[in-house]
């Protein structure tokens, strides 16, 4: 079987690559050439020179081509330009994001309403399923649709807030036993899966004639709450965590930019209904628990200096929000002669 991957280097197309070539795919997999993969054809491209490389598919035509890279509708309509003819099966990551915020019902299925008012990148990928919907019903490209949840691998820990500079700042709060930011209370159910999980199960459709025109969520079975979340990862580091609760409203207020990330994803309980992949792959379960699969991207962390950067940008920011409500609280308090 013959594939084409747009991105294949990141925390989600990296486990499905290996995965390919594992099985004996024949994968060609076009980006800028930063990364070098081995055993694997590979296309030194931008994929928005789209005059290059419709020159370099001219005799080309794939089983499976797979884009990881597409985040808005002009990048989807690139694409049907560039692969309708030239494939049997298109495959568009898009998001669980986008699923209702918040749901009305648990658990979340494939059924479940597209609707988040919080997020634009979740909005985008809503137009770009419709988009590909519209172009299978009236064109018969042969579309499949993955939504992924939160997928984490061996180089990232997944966290609830971070800063611009990602997880150490975190984790090296919970080493020097200070506290670190948690909104609402904790108690909301989160699911996180493994990339190697979510790759035995995207390696299954691929190829697959039954998941033409279908939309499909691959996540793990595991729910835990972000309390449970961050006690694993504390625990791995040999701490207990000290966390502090704010309202997501509070954080949002002094930084905008976390309204999607929060309102539009992790303040609302996500907790999936894997039937329909079990369905199209029906050896797939996820293995790997929270607790194994956060072992790796930790021990990395404490492994190696250069990952260690310092953000006091955040923890500034996590600081004086630390410090302005336990402030608050005193002076309440005091007023309410409590």
């Amino acid at each position: 079987m013959k594939a084409l991957f747009i991105g294949g280097t990141g925390t989600i197309s990296t486990d499905i690559t290996n995965l390919c070539v594992a099985q004996g795919w024949d994968l060609t997999v076009l980006n800028r050439g930063n990364t070098q993969i081995p055993n694997v054809s590979q296309w030194t491209y931008d994929i928005n020179d789209e005059a290059a490389v419709k020159a370099r598919l001219a005799d080309e035509y794939f089983d499976v081509v797979v884009n990881f890279i597409n985040f808005v509708p002009s990048q989807i309509e690139r694409d049907i330009r560039l692969f309708a003819g030239k494939t049997d099966q298109y495959i568009f990551i898009s998001s669980a994001s986008a699923y209702q915020k918040p749901p009305n019902n648990l658990p979340i299925t494939e059924s479940t309403p597209l609707y988040n008012k919080f997020w634009d990148y979740s909005r985008n990928k809503i137009a770009c399923e419709e988009r590909l919907i519209d172009e299978y019903r009236k064109n018969a490209m042969p579309i499949t649709i993955i939504r992924p949840s939160h997928t984490y691998n061996n180089t990232n820990v997944p966290l609830y807030l971070h800063g611009k500079k990602g997880s150490w700042s975190t984790l090296k709060r919970m080493l020097d036993g200070k506290p670190v930011l948690m909104c609402g209370d904790g108690a909301t159910l989160w699911t996180l899966t493994h990339s190697e999980d979510f790759a035995r199960a995207f390696v299954g459709i691929m190829g697959n004639s039954h998941a033409i025109g279908e939309a499909i969520h691959i996540t793990t079975d595991e729910a835990l709450t972000w309390n449970r979340i961050y006690s694993i990862i504390a625990h791995e580091l040999g701490v207990t965590p000290k966390i502090h609760y704010i309202p997501s409203d509070f954080i949002i207020s002094l930084s905008p930019e976390h309204e999607g990330p929060l309102l539009g994803d992790k303040a609302n309980n996500a907790i999936f209904d894997n039937s329909k992949i079990k369905k199209f792959v029906p050896t797939f379960t996820a293995k790997i628990r929270f607790e194994q699969g956060i072992k790796a991207p930790i021990k990395r962390f404490l492994d190696n200096p250069s990952l260690q950067q310092p953000d006091p940008d955040f923890e500034n920011f996590t600081d004086v929000i630390i410090e302005t409500q336990t402030a608050a609280l005193t002076e309440a308090r005091a007023k309410l002669k409590l």
